[in-house]
């Protein structure tokens, strides 16, 4: 377990001295889905699970003339600039995706 924490460390150490600027979060998973696109919308709302509330944001990405909306647990406002071309990797899962690492421009 050390061993995969520390490899995890480094990787995410590599990969922001090479992201051009860009900025850089990663939270460890292991399968992840990628999207890309702009940003073109955030709405944070609360959504019932299993009888308790739950807090997600809402985001809309936009890439070659088509949308797609994910629901990311918690408020990840922040983590998604308006008009800003995002690349995220995440874990889907009910009733949210959980985030896994973001880049910004």
């Amino acid at each position: 377990m050390k061993r995969l924490l520390s490899v995890l460390l480094v990787l995410a150490f590599v990969s922001s001295l090479s992201s051009c600027g860009g900025k850089f979060f990663i939270r460890g998973a292991i399968n992840t889905t990628t999207i890309s696109g702009t940003v073109s919308f955030i709405q944070i709302t609360t959504i019932v699970d299993n009888g308790g509330f739950v807090t997600v944001t809402l985001v809309t990405f936009l890439l070659n003339g088509s949308s797609t909306n994910i629901n990311f647990c918690g408020d990840q406002q922040t983590m998604f600039p308006m008009d800003q071309f995002v690349v995220a990797s995440f874990m889907p899962g009910p009733p949210c995706a959980t985030i896994v690492q973001i880049t910004i421009g």
